[in-house]
């Protein structure tokens, strides 16, 4: 995505943003020289991660971002743009034509957020006994999902497309021996290997990680492709719980 950027320049590394205390959080610095506590002081903020999180798989808008998280005022939100760009995690830019509209995407720096989020998504599930199984889950957060419990060993020689039509969003998943990568706009891809498609990323996270019919018309549900390669791509992923990853 030809994204432009219409702020400063911000190269990745922003090793001066943890040297000292942000200007806007000088009254709440722990004082501590724990890399752990300096994390905090740049993410730990109600909402952060999360409005990361939803920049993970490229630049919104501000409507998009306060759709995705309703429980999030516009104030609010303005707010923690205005920090986490301020600590070089997040910047403006204008999404490409035809859109052309202004959004917020992550720096280079911010994407290393992913490994953080993907890890607090494995430990947080470590004991199986965790609250919100019946919450609404934005269709980002699934593709987190999925790349938090891949078990790379399963994969073997497996080589293919997979295309999601979750709601109003769209991804493409590229799985191969090294791994999975996931891409916004899957609905570029001509011949995906399998599709699945979801009015919510909740009934399509239930039919990944937990068996459940893949064809539900009256839900929205729906697959393409052969089902027996549909079965071995649900089995890539552990299910969470007490044994060890």
């Amino acid at each position: 995505m030809g994204l432009q950027q219409i702020s400063r320049q911000t190269d990745g590394t922003s090793g001066a943003a943890l040297a000292q205390a942000p200007a806007h959080k000088a009254r709440r610095w722990y004082q501590d020289g724990c890399g752990a506590a300096q994390a905090l002081e740049l993410m730990g903020e109600r909402w952060s991660l999360l409005i990361a999180r939803e920049l993970l798989l490229g630049a919104r808008r501000f409507n998009e971002i306060r759709a995705a998280l309703p429980g999030l005022s516009a104030k609010i939100l303005s707010e923690r743009l205005e920090t986490l760009e301020a600590s070089g995690v997040v910047q403006p830019c204008l999404l490409p034509p035809p859109v052309s509209a202004r959004a917020y995407g992550l720096t280079q720096w911010g994407q290393g957020l992913e490994d953080v989020l993907r890890s607090l998504v494995r430990w947080a599930h470590r004991e199986g006994d965790v609250q919100g199984e019946e919450l609404p889950l934005t269709p980002v957060a699934l593709m987190l999902a999925l790349r938090s419990w891949l078990v790379p060993e399963r994969i073997g020689k497996l080589d293919l497309w997979v295309a999601f039509d979750i709601a109003e969003q769209r991804f493409a998943a590229r799985v191969r021996a090294s791994g999975m990568t996931i891409h916004p706009g899957g609905a570029a891809l001509r011949a995906p290997d399998l599709r699945f498609t979801a009015r919510s990323a909740r009934d399509l996270h239930e039919v990944l990680f937990s068996g459940a019919e893949r064809d539900v018309p009256e839900k929205g549900l729906r697959s393409e492709g052969d089902p027996a390669l549909a079965d071995r791509f649900a089995g890539l992923f552990a299910q969470a719980g007490p044994e060890p990853l």
